[in-house]
């Protein structure tokens, strides 16, 4: 576990935490001497609903204070039950009573006796109160499917139902949860000493706790277990019919939700496989097919490396109003309440998807920009086998100043471009053409080499079909055009000059030259030369830059390098045999 906090006054702790709730919900208030968020007067007389608990459970129970839901909040110091007295202040004196209150608790002695100490003192004063004690977790404690009992009475509070029929609800929520949580760790309370490693509390690197409550205490199961066995044992112990003291839910509604919560600690990235690892099995197992799936955070047991995993049998109200799954999706304003899927969505069911394939080379429309297909297949197969011999030499150079890829992605991509051209006959259409070559150079070439590739091509397509409107025919003054166009556009999303040791210090002086001579061999000489002048040159940008170390003096940019082979085979000069040098031919 992690004993590392940014706050480690734990009373300070939960003061702030509870002040930053009126921060972010304008319409909540808070009684900092008792520990009670409520709402702010001015709004409809309705059954106002309160809860609470020890805090370090975020967002319960303070977060779901709010229009909708939660009437008022009242919070313990970590992990420990409010007081009795605090709770009557919240129950006698921060909510509307006119209409009824229900206090809603879950199934811990100290909250229990609590609440129930507050709720019969209370009542002994002439108040309408009821109180209903949530135990859905598979050990009959109270887990994160409170939040849907408080979500669905909130809503029906709301809508100005009478205090019998919020309980009704209420309780016939709590009836139909079940929940059971699992974490590879204990937590750590701020403000108390780390415990001891080799304890029994502590679990082994390779265990998991199933069955685990929100403040540490022991669940029925420790074991060595992968994700798909875990989930398969904790939907066994809620969903076994064979199992009497745990699956006391027999799930047998057509509508059923999923609620999957973090516990606190666990990544968004791993809630997600988590999530969908849950739905698998449902559906594979047991033929649940849930109808609403909320997966976030809702109760916490502070940084826990859990989750918890809460079915809901969606069955009728009897109450001749709204449904289950109408009062789970009715707005609310609780910063803690996250379910942002709209209920017609939910209901649409839409299995449409976009299927088509990234738009292939014959979809691109013609430029009318007219270049012959066999020259043009010679030449740049010249080129591309430049680059696969090359990739020994480029790879040595980004092995002493980078992370040693850029010559097997160069090759990559000259081995993936040649089977295309191997494969496919050209058109004869610069544009349509190019985008061909433009699509393997997107799905074969990674990182920011193959970024910066597939910007600069796609750029000098467009250019090129700019350039259509004056010529017919692609000629070296076209093509110098279109790729000081494409040099232009590239600059937008990097800031690499000349002089700044990357592959712009082969690609620029390849580009003028060719618009100054229209000469391609030229232009290829000069790239080779802007290449060879990043030997010793100090990069500014680039992987070099925070590798450090001397090397730069001693090899090009390998970038640079490998471009300037390129070029230098698309102009017909050989490379010689076992050299770095070249020849004419």
């Amino acid at each position: 576990m992690s004993a590392k906090h940014f706050i480690n006054d734990p009373t300070h702790l939960v003061n702030t935490a509870l002040h930053a709730l009126t921060l972010t919900n304008p319409s909540i208030t808070l009684d900092a001497e008792n520990k009670i968020i409520y709402r702010r007067p001015g709004h409809a007389s309705q059954v106002s609903i309160i809860s609470g608990g020890g805090s370090g459970h975020e967002p319960s129970f303070g977060a779901f204070v709010g229009n909708g839901l939660l009437s008022a909040a009242v919070a313990g110091t970590i992990f420990a039950s409010p007081s009795a007295e605090q709770i009557r202040k919240a129950v006698m004196s921060r909510v509307d009573a006119e209409k009824g209150i229900l206090v809603t608790v879950m199934n811990y002695t100290g909250d229990v006796l609590n609440f129930g100490m507050a709720v019969e003192k209370a009542k002994a004063a002439g108040l309408k109160v009821e109180m209903l004690v949530v135990g859905d977790d598979v050990g009959r404690r109270g887990i994160a499917g409170t939040v849907l009992v408080h979500k669905i009475s909130g809503a029906l509070a709301a809508k100005g139902a009478s205090l019998e029929d919020v309980y009704k609800v209420a309780k016939l929520t709590a009836d139909n949860i079940v929940s059971v949580g699992a974490s590879l760790d204990h937590v750590h309370v701020p403000g108390r000493a780390p415990p001891d490693p080799n304890s029994e509390e502590t679990l082994s690197k390779e265990e998991v706790e199933i069955g685990m409550g929100i403040h540490n205490e022991p669940g029925s199961e420790r074991a060595v277990v992968e994700l798909p066995e875990l989930v398969t044992r904790m939907l066994k112990q809620m969903l076994d019919s064979k199992d009497k003291d745990r699956a006391f839910l027999n799930v047998n509604s057509n509508e059923v939700l999923l609620l999957i919560n973090n516990l606190g600690g666990v990544s968004v990235l791993e809630l997600g496989g988590i999530t969908a690892e849950v739905v698998g099995q449902l559906e594979k197992t047991y033929n649940v097919k849930p109808v609403r799936i909320l997966a976030g955070t809702y109760m916490t047991s502070l940084n826990g490396l859990g989750f918890s995993i809460s079915i809901l049998n969606v069955v009728n109200t009897n109450i001749g109003g709204p449904s289950m799954l109408q009062l789970l999706d009715a707005p609310c304003e609780a910063a803690g309440w996250t379910a942002p899927i709209s209920k017609e969505t939910w209901e649409a069911k839409s299995t449409q998807t976009r299927e088509d394939s990234t738009a292939g080379g014959e979809e691109v429309k013609p430029s009318g920009l007219k270049l012959d297909p066999e020259v043009t297949k010679k030449a740049l197969t010249a080129g591309l086998e430049r680059v696969i011999a090359a990739e020994p030499d480029v790879t040595r150079y980004d092995t002493v100043v980078g992370d040693g890829d850029c010559g097997i992605g160069l090759k990559r991509g000259a081995e993936s471009i040649l089977k295309m051209l191997d494969s496919t006959s050209l058109t004869g259409d610069a544009v349509v053409d190019l985008s061909k070559i433009v699509q393997v150079v997107e799905t074969t070439m990674d990182g920011t080499s193959g970024a910066l590739y597939a910007i600069y091509l796609n750029s000098l397509a467009s250019s090129l079909r700019l350039q259509s409107s004056s010529s017919q025919t692609a000629t070296p003054q076209v093509f110098a055009a279109a790729l000081k166009q494409a040099s232009e556009a590239l600059s937008k999303y990097t800031p690499a000059q000349p002089g700044d040791r990357t592959l712009v210090d082969a690609l620029q002086p390849f580009v003028e030259t060719l618009a100054e001579t229209g000469d391609l061999k030229k232009a290829a000489e000069a790239s080779r030369k802007g290449a060879e002048g990043t030997k010793g040159m100090k990069a500014s940008l680039g992987r070099t830059v925070y590798i450090g170390g001397s090397g730069f003096e001693q090899v090009p940019d390998p970038g640079a390098w490998g471009l300037s082979e390129f070029f230098l085979g698309l102009a017909g000069i050989k490379r010689k045999e076992g050299e770095e040098g070249y020849e004419m031919v």
